[in-house]
C-alpha cells in the first residue's frame, strides 16, 4: 500500500544509527509559559517547530501527543500535520500519541486517521489502548500491516490507576496486561529484526520479572527523566528486552527549550545515557 519497509525494521536501524531515544513533543500550557510563549496556535506552532528543527535529524523517534494540539481546534490540528510532516522529513519516526481504542468500523476509522499513506497525519506508529479487548484493534493492526507502519498497544503502564486494570488476573490465572503481551508475542512471531507491534511500558514500575517482556517487539517506556526512571534503571526494569526498548522523554529534553543548541544537547545526553545503560547490560 505505502511501499514502506515495516516499522519494526525501520525502527531497529534508526535505534542503531541514532540510538534508543524517543523525544515527546507535549506543548501543554505550563511549557508553553515557560518558554515565553502565549497558549495559544501562535505558541504551539513555535513551540513544536522548534522541537522539530533542534532534534528530528538526530534522534529515532518523535512523539506528539495529539490532545495537546487537539485544544486548539482545526488550527492545533493543522499545527499537527506540520509537524509529523516536517519530523518525517528530517528523517525521524513519528509515534502518534493518541491512544485511541473502540471498535469494528470506528476503530478502522482511526487508523486511517494515523496509518494510511493518505492521511494528512501519517504516521510512522500509533499508541492504542486494547482496553476493549485485544480483537478491538484487529482494523488497525490490519491497516499497520498493510501500511509498513506499527502499533503501541497499552500493555503496562507507568499511572497508578493502570494497575486496577492491567494486573488483574483473569480466570486463567494470567493478569491483564500479561494477556496483552502474548496478543503482541503472536503478533510479532517470525518478524526479523524486530517487530512491528509494541507495547506501552512504564519504565517506573521496577521490577518486571513476572512478565515476559521479550516479545519481539519494540517497548515505548516512558518515566526517564521528570518521571522519576532514569537510564541506569533500564536494564532492571526490563532484563533481556532491553535492547527492544525506546524510552520517551518529554520534559527532560523539552526544559531546555526554547534555545534549540540546548534542546539537541539535552536530547543527545540523554541518548548516550541510554545507549551506554543498554550496552553495559
Amino acid at each position: 500500500m505505502s511501499g514502506l519497509e515495516p516499522f519494526g525494521a525501520r525502527l531497529r536501524r534508526a535505534m542503531d544509527e541514532r540510538g534508543p531515544l524517543c523525544v515527546g513533543i507535549d506543548p501543554h500550557a505550563s511549557l508553553l509559559a515557560e518558554w515565553g510563549l502565549n497558549d495559544d496556535v501562535a505558541g504551539l506552532e513555535r513551540f513544536s517547530r522548534t522541537v522539530v528543527e533542534a532534534v528530528a535529524d538526530r534522534v529515532a523517534v518523535l512523539k506528539p501527543q495529539s490532545a495537546f494540539f487537539e485544544r486548539f481546534g482545526s488550527r492545533g490540528v493543522a499545527v499537527l500535520e506540520d509537524t509529523v510532516r516536517e519530523a518525517r522529513a528530517a528523517g525521524a519516526l513519528v509515534v502518534m500519541d493518541a491512544k485511541r481504542g473502540d471498535i469494528g468500523s470506528t476503530m478502522a476509522a482511526y487508523a486511517e486517521s494515523f496509518l494510511h499513506k493518505d492521511a494528512p497525519l501519517f504516521s510512522d506508529a500509533l499508541t492504542v489502548s486494547p482496553y476493549l479487548g485485544y480483537g478491538s484493534l484487529s482494523p488497525a493492526v490490519a491497516l499497520a500491516r498493510e501500511s509498513g507502519t506499527g502499533l503501541f498497544v497499552l500493555a503496562l503502564t507507568s499511572n497508578p490507576e493502570g494497575g486496577e486494570v492491567q494486573h488483574a488476573v483473569r480466570a486463567d490465572g494470567r493478569t491483564i496486561g500479561a494477556t496483552m503481551l502474548a496478543h503482541l508475542a503472536l503478533e510479532n512471531a517470525g518478524e526479523e529484526p524486530l517487530g512491528s507491534f509494541g507495547a506501552v511500558v512504564g519504565a517506573t514500575l521496577g521490577d518486571l520479572s513476572s512478565y515476559d517482556l521479550d516479545m519481539g517487539g519494540p517497548i515505548l517506556a516512558p518515566g526517564i527523566g521528570a518521571q522519576g526512571a532514569t537510564a541506569a534503571d533500564l536494564p532492571a526494569v526490563f532484563g533481556r528486552a532491553v535492547r527492544n526498548v525506546v524510552p520517551n522523554v518529554s520534559r527532560g529534553v523539552l526544559r531546555h527549550g526554547p534555545d534549540a543548541v540546548a534542546l539537541r544537547d539535552a536530547a543527545e545526553r540523554f541518548a548516550e545515557e541510554i545507549r551506554a545503560s543498554m550496552t553495559a547490560s
